[in-house]
């Protein structure tokens, strides 16, 4: 242990460098900083991934309507439903998680930008 303290003390580290502050505490136990939240982060990379699905997702739907009613020409009509299909899976998701970021951002009560998955940023 002395050890240890001799070394921080040739590291130029003193004890007394370093400010402490002491947490208001009530009586019933509890420290009124364990209650303070900290500022939304806001998943950027989640809300631009978002986006990206939305407008793929839209893209294809239009592109499948327009092959579904005849006004692009189809070679073969049965691969129209597909595409319609998978713009569907794909606009879903995207707008789902914008609706939440939106939301999040007018700051309406129940969303929150802690909805949306941050993939680990």
């Amino acid at each position: 242990m002395k050890a240890a303290r001799n070394n921080m003390l040739a590291a130029g580290m003193s004890n007394n460098k370093v400010k402490y502050s002491r947490l208001a505490a009530d009586e019933d136990g509890y420290i009124d900083l364990q209650f303070k939240r900290s500022p939304p982060k806001v998943p950027y990379k989640a809300i631009a991934l978002a986006v990206f699905l939305f407008l793929i997702g839209s893209l294809l739907i239009i592109f499948g309507a327009l092959l579904l009613s005849g006004t692009i020409e189809v070679e073969h009509p049965d691969r129209t439903i597909p595409v319609i299909i998978i713009g569907l899976l794909v606009f879903l998701p995207g707008f789902y998680h914008l609706r939440i970021a939106y939301y999040a951002s007018k700051g309406y009560r129940g969303y929150s930008f802690e909805d949306i998955p941050d993939f680990g940023d």
